[in-house]
């Protein structure tokens, strides 16, 4: 029922804002990253929704960020290798988790009484890691696994799938495929580069070829403002449909999905609400109409961009 009222907004041409960071946000407030704090911090998670929503969220993202069979898999030999050593019921346990963060988001959005006018959408990563384009999948597998993960956050009940942070467009396309099996609306989101081009090499404006194959929407997140200024002016420049822009902000540190972005921490980002919004306006103006913050953005970016829309 949630993604009837996006896709009035959409058509109307009217702004739709996606929310902002949610796991950076649950180690703002737990220090903790213990399964994206799906279990260890129910809580906060469900706050972090709500505290979106009450931000001008349209569209709040369920913490499933990288939450897949593959990313349990990945940790081992092979699936006789997570049997013989792996904590019980792993092969099972990203569906448990699936459920446990859409209920959260389901949760936050019944308490905001706003189940008639906001959409869940179920966030799917690469199967590898986002910044590896040079490791991404062949498409059998990406179709395949990514199907599974499609499916799972299907029966948990989210109103759309967000393909999140792919980083070449045969993956991307792979995994569109697999998503719209489910019947679920999907949009598609690519990592772009500071030359506008996917972090695969393929020319971005081509990304807009995935509308004629089926996604609702195709957006550009997981790099700092200054790039998806660009990139968020090529993929709205072909005018093939909806189109959106979700920057990061801070330094990333890993091996943890951890920013540096808050002042604590030695590499600060000093990107204000204020300075967000004024990025966010830019990729407005250039044509996108879904806009919303990646890692390391908070309620009060997200605040900022929704107050700067004057009724669009």
């Amino acid at each position: 029922m949630g993604y009837q009222a996006i896709a009035d907004k959409l058509a109307a041409d009217r702004v739709v804002v996606l929310d902002g960071g949610i796991g950076t946000e649950v180690l703002q407030r737990t220090d903790r990253w213990v399964r994206n704090g799906i279990e260890s911090s129910p809580d906060v998670v469900r706050q972090i929704h709500r505290d979106y929503l009450d931000a001008g969220a349209d569209v709040v993202t369920a913490n499933t960020f990288q939450i897949s069979r593959h990313t349990f898999l990945n940790f081992f030999h092979d699936l006789e290798h997570m049997r013989a050593i792996g904590a019980p019921g792993l092969e099972n346990r990203a569906a448990e988790l699936h459920a446990m963060a859409v209920g959260y988001a389901r949760d936050a959005v019944r308490e905001a009484e706003a189940e008639d006018r906001v959409a869940i959408a179920g966030s799917i990563a690469p199967l590898n890691h986002a910044f590896r384009s040079d490791l991404a999948p062949d498409p059998k597998q990406a179709r395949e696994e990514h199907a599974e993960t499609a499916r799972s956050l299907a029966d948990a009940g989210v109103d759309l799938i967000l393909l999140e942070t792919m980083n070449t467009l045969g993956e991307a396309r792979a995994a569109l495929e697999a998503a719209r099996a489910t019947g679920l609306p999907v949009w598609v989101s690519l990592v772009p580069d500071a030359e506008g081009r996917t972090l695969g090499g393929e020319p971005l404006a081509d990304a807009a070829s995935l509308l004629d194959d089926g996604a609702a929407a195709v957006l550009v997140n997981g790099a700092p403002p200054e790039i998806v200024d660009r990139a968020a002016a090529v993929l709205a420049g072909t005018g093939k449909g909806p189109t959106g822009a979700y920057a990061l902000i801070g330094r990333y540190a890993p091996p943890s999905w951890k920013m540096d972005f808050y002042p604590r921490f030695l590499h600060c980002d000093q990107t204000t609400p204020e300075d967000y919004r004024a990025h966010a306006r830019t990729w407005i103006d250039a044509g996108a109409r879904i806009v919303g913050g990646c890692w390391g953005t908070t309620p009060d970016h997200v605040r900022a961009v929704a107050a700067s829309l004057d009724g669009n």
